[in-house]
């Protein structure tokens, strides 16, 4: 079976040591996106959130070393603590980079949070895996801020 140009999605799982309602928080505030969003070694100097369907987000990325970039999008689904969905777009693209969706999904798990996300369609399967690359990184960073949250 030959796969179609575009047809490539990322999806991955994490458990987190928090509940849901401190995990989304996590997903969804400045501040606290700031503590584990990118893979290892980039910071988010900013962040810019309008948490309603069809507002806006901004983020500046800074890598370890090389210039900041941006990426944005715009909330489409938002049903705190259980579902969020937005669309990603890099603002400084590659040819390959085009706009995909991210959908993630909590659900409770014991005392902690089960954390499914599922981003695409890509354009390549090198974009696919530059991204899963950065979300399993992202989720490390974000175990940890979860960890510190429910402290």
């Amino acid at each position: 079976m030959n796969e179609q140009p575009g047809s490539h999605v990322l999806n991955l799982e994490c458990r987190l040591e928090a509940p849901p309602e401190k995990v989304f928080r996590l997903l969804t505030e400045a501040a606290e996106l700031a503590k584990w969003w990118g893979p290892a070694g980039f910071t988010l100097p900013s962040a810019e959130l309008n948490l309603v369907p069809g507002g806006r987000y901004r983020f500046r990325m800074a890598p370890p070393d090389g210039e900041p970039f941006h990426l944005s999008g715009e909330f489409l689904e938002i049903d705190p603590p259980w579902h969020l969905v937005y669309t990603f777009n890099w603002e400084e693209p590659t040819p390959d980079d085009r706009e995909t969706v991210a959908d993630l999904v909590l659900a409770a798990d014991g005392g902690g949070t089960r954390l499914a996300l599922s981003q695409g369609p890509f354009l390549t399967k090198e974009r696919l895996a530059l991204h899963r690359d950065g979300w399993t990184e992202s989720f490390e960073k974000l175990r940890t801020a979860a960890v510190a949250a429910d402290q």
